[in-house]
């Protein structure tokens, strides 16, 4: 099942992101410790990392699972994505997502939070994307902006999701 969007499906699970998109990365410290992380594992799982962050997901939406799709909104935007990967492990959890058709962007985002050595709990989200859409390629660098606010809203949702914050 897919009708994703861009043939690099996966790449966000890797180092390397691959060329002819606009590459985000951003690793950010969310706390210390392992409640903070489960705190940061819950906050991805039910997506409300998303939900803070300004977007509307539908609550009949499943945790991430390879193949789940989800339709998120933002104003009068649809939002159209699919998980294609997924890693839950002890000290570590997250997933990418692939644009399908109607998204305004081509392209793949991860989420992703780690609990080190130190027990500081670390997110980082890494996403390539070009426009889509007729109206994101007019958009030009206004379109990054909106990316680099909605990355900035992804970080300070899972810094309040982590400490255990409303």
């Amino acid at each position: 099942m897919t009708d994703l969007t861009y043939p690099e499906v996966g790449a966000t699970r890797g180092e390397q992101l691959p060329a002819g998109y606009r590459h985000v990365w951003r690793h950010e410290n969310l706390g210390v410790g392992a409640e903070a992380f489960r705190r940061a594992v819950d906050g991805l799982r039910g997506w409300n990392m998303q939900r803070r962050a300004g977007l509307r997901v539908p609550e009949s939406t499943p945790p991430p699972a390879v193949d789940v799709r989800v339709t998120m909104s933002v104003a009068f935007l649809r939002i159209p994505c699919q998980v294609v990967w997924v890693v839950d492990e002890d000290r570590r959890y997250g997933f990418g997502y692939g644009t399908l058709p109607g998204h305004p962007e081509i392209g793949e985002e991860s989420f992703g939070v780690h609990l080190d050595s130190a027990d500081q709990v670390w997110l980082d989200i890494k996403a390539f994307s070009r426009p889509a859409r007729w109206y994101t390629r007019l958009a030009g660098p206004m379109g990054w902006l909106a990316q680099d606010l909605a990355t900035a809203r992804y970080a300070a949702a899972m810094r309040r999701i982590a400490s255990g914050r409303r």
